[in-house]
């Protein structure tokens, strides 16, 4: 009696643990579909990290080798700037002291002619400057003794015109130009400077995500440090690019 006793409680007991048996075994299969769903999604982020890794890498590199070459062509324009404008100034003493001895020159024919004094007013007028002579002899043609419309010197006439006047304002031309490429080339090295600071800043989110447990906060800094790659990208596309040469 007693061992068909044991058998009925057994196989009641039997009946009582298999609800429970058939739970556990639901929870079992789904943490184990949760677990490969993480392993999944950790996989992926690691690949997207180490993408932006390596890209935000080569993009830095890159920036900063532009920002140094642009740097370089700044100095290169000032330095060609500042060496124009010292040729400039020498033009220009040069216009100033020719300028001098021509109103000198014409300042003696004119009191040695007030004179009467044909002689030293030959003697001054043979010595004018080649440039001088032609705007002498222009002026000359008006007759300013006796014409009131006629210029009152020969340094008003179209035609007085200094080889080294043309100079200074051609040299002024080249070193406003070069002066410019230099700004230019400042704000060039300015930007990808800038750019080195994104691409580095993007490279930042890519690494410390890397350290992070929480799946949505790593997804999160990813997300960011890709958008900040990217716009960064695009901006710098539409600068200009130097190479050594």
């Amino acid at each position: 009696m007693f061992a068909a006793m044991k058998r009925t409680s057994a196989a009641a007991g039997g009946q009582r643990d298999s609800p429970i048996a058939g739970w556990l075994g639901g929870v079992t299969r789904a943490s184990y579909a949760g677990r490969v769903e993480a392993n999944r999604s950790e996989r992926w982020l690691e690949l997207v990290s180490t993408v932006l890794l390596a890209l935000a890498t080569v993009a830095t590199a890159w920036a900063a080798y532009q920002s140094r070459q642009w740097t370089g062509e700044q100095a290169q324009g000032y330095s060609h700037a500042t060496a124009t404008r010292i040729a400039e100034n020498r033009s220009a003493s040069l216009a100033n002291r020719q300028v001098q001895i021509d109103v000198a020159t014409f300042i003696q024919w004119v009191d040695a002619h007030a004179h009467h004094d044909d002689a030293l007013a030959d003697f001054y007028r043979a010595r004018f400057r080649d440039e001088f002579k032609p705007a002498f002899a222009a002026w000359l043609a008006t007759k300013p003794l006796t014409s009131p419309q006629a210029p009152p010197t020969p340094f008003a006439m179209p035609r007085y015109r200094l080889r080294s006047a043309v100079e200074v304002d051609r040299l002024e031309q080249t070193a406003a130009a070069d002066s410019q490429h230099a700004k230019a080339a400042n704000e060039n090295a300015d930007n990808y400077m800038l750019a080195v600071v994104l691409f580095a800043s993007s490279l930042f989110f890519a690494g410390i995500s890397v350290k992070l447990h929480s799946v949505r906060a790593r997804a999160s800094l990813l997300v960011l440090g890709c958008v900040l790659f990217l716009a960064t990208f695009v901006w710098a596309l539409t600068l200009p690019v130097h190479f050594a040469t």
